[in-house]
């Protein structure tokens, strides 16, 4: 061999291994990651959208990066159980949860003793989908625009009702905002499920509901309900026809179901680059995409760790005062 492909030989093997390493990630100890198996806690009971999504992405994860990615329901406390479990495991990449705008939004504010803070205690990763609610009414409520439902809850203070699944539920929670944002008085009926709270609501029991997309559209279209607006700040891809409730009259309304996958806190970078990396390649599979649009969710924009991190903040900030205001709490 000559000089000059022995030179050549040498620089293929640089590039080479240079190129190997940039797919490397450490975990902090010096350890190649991921070299076991990574838990993916999921703080809520199996067969829900969180449950489901955290299995399909684990799927995607597991045959990217060549190591299980098991799942480990943790419900508990409206979802606290399983957060606080991640929120005090090791920031090494092999402990994830799937959380959400509960976990991390809403309960710090509901429940006075929670454990854990959801921005100190967490690494936000990535944004997994974003779900907008909807305002709907009994059909024989006299109203077919939000503002003719302001009008009339003005007009009669406490006369109108609102269901929700429960206590501290967006559902809950986006009425309040509404009765703050609207300066109207409607009265919350909780309920043990979204589902009885929609069984009533068609049977006329309360009067309207501020309920999932995609659950209340068939509702809809089939004429048993009817829709006011979407609660997102912009219209939705899936009913672009309904306005948003900031459109329609109530400046300022912006509120969402929405989850996203965290470390634990003060994980280290490159960690949380890769697993964004790789989530948001999942995330754009055909399958992926195809799940996120029966729930009434678009992809995520821009779906960098930063942008995540900003976003929680933000949340935990409105919700904390739309908690105090309301006068919520869960013991």
């Amino acid at each position: 061999m000559n000089k000059f492909a022995t030179v050549s030989a040498g620089l293929l093997l640089a590039l080479f291994a240079t190129a190997a390493a940039a797919q490397v990630v450490s975990t902090g100890a010096g350890q190649a990651w991921p070299a076991k198996p990574i838990r993916f806690v999921v703080p809520y009971a199996a067969g829900g959208p969180l449950d489901i999504m955290a299995r399909a992405i684990g799927q995607k994860l597991s045959e990217s990066m060549g190591q299980p990615v098991v799942v480990d329901n943790k419900p508990g406390a409206g979802g606290n159980i399983g957060a606080d479990i991640v929120a005090k495991s090791a920031p090494d990449g092999y402990t994830i949860v799937m959380g959400a705008v509960a976990t991390h939004a809403i309960n710090p504010t509901l429940y006075p003793a929670i454990a854990y803070d959801p921005v100190r205690d967490f690494t936000p990763v990535a944004m997994v989908a974003v779900v907008p609610n909807v305002l709907v009414v009994h059909p024989a409520l006299p109203v077919k625009s939000v503002q003719e439902l302001i009008a009339l809850a003005r007009a009669r203070p406490s006369y109108l009702n609102f269901g929700s699944g429960s206590t501290g539920s967006t559902g809950h929670l986006a009425g309040e905002l509404f009765n703050v944002l609207a300066a109207v008085q409607m009265v919350h009926i909780p309920y043990k499920g979204g589902a009885p709270a929609m069984a009533d609501l068609l049977a006329g029991q309360v009067q309207l509901m501020f309920d999932n997309l995609a659950n209340s559209l068939p509702q809809v279209r089939a004429g048993r309900l009817r829709a006011l607006a979407v609660t997102t700040a912009q219209r939705s891809v899936f009913a672009p026809e309904l306005p948003t409730l900031a459109e329609a009259g109530v400046p300022g309304f912006d509120l969402s179901t929405w989850f996203g996958v965290f470390l634990p806190g003060n994980a280290p970078r490159d960690l949380v680059t890769r697993l964004n990396t790789e989530i948001n390649k999942a995330l754009g599979a055909p399958d992926m995409k195809d799940r996120l649009e029966r729930m009434g969710a678009a992809p995520p924009q821009d779906n960098s760790p930063e942008r995540f991190a900003a976003f929680i903040k933000t949340e935990v900030d409105k919700y904390a005062r739309v908690i105090k205001a309301s006068g919520a709490k869960v013991e």
